[in-house]
């Protein structure tokens, strides 16, 4: 069977596959992936691998720490956790960063680590960045992180993919950052929402290794893991360049051998990278298909406070909208182009009075580069105050943050409400080149003489064959079949503080029984007094929105029920769930047919509908409507559920 780009890379980086196992969207996997990168969160992870009584680094080559969040803070605690994380790295022989080196991302892409064709995790959200390269990067968790320090895998649901075409050619002055922009806000309703993205067509030959890098890193805000662009003649290109470059750097103890050979990006590794051709087959099945015509996208901006309203700079600008503040910084646009775009908008301009325009590298490299090519030095004679190339502002951490009533333009990748400063400012997202303009006007605007269009794109969803009939191994401990009341929640978008109420969250004294008692308190309060011990619940769509609290999880596994069946989760509530042994099963047309069966006029329907799930055979049976396919809960998952979690199950694998 025909597979796409991203199983094909899932496939090479699963570990226990049987011999003629072939991977595909939906398949859970045990995964090994090439590198693991932490930040500043690395303090966090740490007394996670100690509690799992893990000693030592499975693969002290496999891993990777940076500090690249909270460089800003020179407090006696920040620099103390600096320092742990710094002597714990190296006493375990991990590959460390310090802070001033740069952003975790970009020291990712520059130091060969997200390399064409491999997949790499890391315990943020901007990993996806690493598709830019035509790397499979996806966010992990925390605990995650943890168990690949500890055995070197961890789990992997892979997921839905769609595929993005990009037709035509950019019009001049508009960007990859653009790009995204137009995609997020042309496409805002969830449509790639926990899908992997793979972009495609003649349009990716004309945008540069840092346009893509832009657009991969941000396809995270549009909702999706991953997006990764294709391995073609440009990324070879860029390869030899670095390869180039890093030689000619000379040694680097966490790059080269003690004769200076890079052991990641070097010429036979190229070499076999361009015979290997690697790409989607023909005929390979995705999800969603969407084109978008690249002569139609103009400079846009977006926002205020969210990336799913975008407004062409030609029409904003007439608005008079007033700034404070201008930003370029973070991983997604404060690379070598950038910083020289931007260089050259505001040569020989002053930044106004009242404006303050901060600027960041990406890393020092991107810096020094800068420094040489004198753009840097153009960007601070124009006014802009420089910061240490790192996270800062993005994060809403540091100096520069947006005051209450004060209005950013930013070129970022996250504008949500409150996250660069206070919630009563307004944020908006744009390219290098509008902020530079905007910087230097006292207002959003850009001097841009294209043609301005309507945006051109689709989406089409190829009507889905029926599964493959496939027998799914189930192991010592899990139930081949699995039968309980269906308890249905229509609630779409149900949010975790919804099933387990924000002012639990940190009560850590909470014992199972009282987790049990409140669950859906906030959703439902008749709930806990509906539901018996061995139920099913059904909920809706993107079940476990919301914040990251794994007793939104473990509060429902507490009060007896067996597990979740919804249209589709949020995967950070995925991952929280499966690693607490606690298991969660798609079947949105499940789904649909309950909202059609009992509307919403109940918050919580005792069904009297008895479901009986056949793991081996992937499917879910009713009495009165037959059977309905579910994704295949592979080995890597029950063992997951066997072992009651991946703490657990990293304790009997050291």
């Amino acid at each position: 069977m025909a597979q796409t780009l991203i199983e094909k890379i899932a496939q090479r980086f699963a570990v226990g596959l049987s011999i003629s196992q072939q991977v595909h969207a939906g398949d859970y996997i045990s995964i090994r992936p090439a590198y693991v990168m932490t930040h500043d969160n690395t303090g966090a992870v740490i007394p996670k691998f100690k509690s799992i009584g893990a000693t030592k680094l499975h693969d002290p080559g496999q891993v990777v720490n940076t500090l690249d969040h909270n460089v800003q803070d020179k407090s006696e605690k920040n620099l103390e956790k600096y320092k742990k994380i710094e002597q714990f790295s190296k006493s375990m022989g991990a590959d460390f960063y310090p802070a001033g080196r740069g952003i975790g991302h970009q020291i990712m892409c520059e130091e060969g680590y997200a390399f064409p064709g491999t997949m790499v995790v890391a315990s943020d959200s901007h990993s996806n960045m690493y598709g830019g390269l035509g790397c499979l990067g996806t966010p992990i968790v925390r605990t995650d992180a943890a168990a690949i320090w500890a055995t070197g895998r961890t789990w992997w649901q892979v997921p839905p993919v769609a595929k993005v075409e990009l037709k035509g050619r950019l019009q001049a002055g508009v960007t990859g950052k653009d790009v995204i922009i137009a995609l997020c806000g042309f496409f805002n309703h969830d449509e790639v929402l926990n899908h992997a993205l793979e972009f495609t067509g003649q349009g990716t030959e004309y945008l540069s290794i840092d346009e893509r890098l832009s657009i991969a890193n941000m396809t995270t805000e549009w909702g999706a893991l991953a997006g990764v662009f294709p391995i073609d003649s440009l990324t070879i290109q860029w390869l030899k360049v670095r390869e180039k470059y890093l030689s000619e750097r000379g040694p680097s103890g966490v790059n080269s051998d003690s004769k200076g050979y890079n052991m990641r990006i070097n010429k036979e590794r190229i070499e076999r990278l361009e015979e290997e051709c690697l790409g989607a087959d023909s005929g390979a099945y995705y999800a969603k298909e969407i084109e978008i015509d690249l002569s139609s996208v103009q400079p846009y901006v977006s926002g205020p406070n969210t990336v799913k309203i975008m407004t062409p700079v030609s029409e904003i600008k007439d608005k008079d909208i007033r700034i404070n503040k201008a930003y370029l910084v973070s991983c997604v646009n404060s690379r070598l182009e950038d910083l020289s775009e931007a260089a050259r908008i505001v040569r020989g301009k002053k930044v106004p009075e009242g404006v303050s325009f901060y600027i960041a590298a990406a890393s020092s490299e991107v810096q020094s580069e800068s420094e040489k090519r004198g753009d840097w030095q153009t960007l601070l004679e124009a006014g802009a105050i420089p910061l240490p190339p790192g996270c800062g502002p993005c994060i809403g951490l540091g100096t520069g943050l947006l005051e209450d009533g004060e209005v950013g333009i930013s070129a970022t990748n996250r504008n949500f409400k409150g996250r660069m400063g206070s919630p009563n400012a307004q944020a908006y997202l744009a390219s290098p080149a509008v902020v530079a303009s905007s910087a230097i006007a006292g207002k959003i605007t850009y001097g841009w003489n294209g043609k301005a269009s309507t945006l051109s794109g689709t989406i089409r969803e190829p009507k889905n064959s029926l599964p493959s009939e496939r027998e799914v191994k189930i192991i010592d401990g899990f139930p081949e079949k699995l039968t309980g009341e269906i308890i249905f929640c229509h609630q779409d978008n149900m949010n975790t503080d919804g099933i387990y109420p924000g002012r639990y969250t940190y009560n850590d004294d909470m014992t199972p029984e009282e987790q049990a008692a409140v669950v859906m308190e906030n959703y439902d309060p008749e709930f806990v007094r509906v539901v018996n011990k061995g139920d099913i619940l059904a909920g809706g769509f993107n079940f476990g929105t919301g914040s990251s609290r794994e007793q939104a999880a473990t509060a429902l596994k507490y009060r007896g029920i067996q597990l979740v069946v919804a249209g589709s989760f949020n995967e950070t509530y995925k991952r929280n769930a499966l690693n607490n042994g606690f298991l969660l099963i798609e079947a949105p047309e499940l789904i649909r047919d309950l909202k059609s069966k009992f509307g919403q006029a109940k918050l919580t329907v005792k069904t009297g509908i008895m479901a009986e799930i056949d793991f081996r055979h992937s499917v879910l049976k009713t009495p009165s409507a037959g059977q309905y396919h579910i994704s295949p809960v592979g080995t890597a998952a029950q063992e997951l559920i066997v072992a009651g979690g991946l703490e657990n199950w990293v304790k009997n694998n050291l």
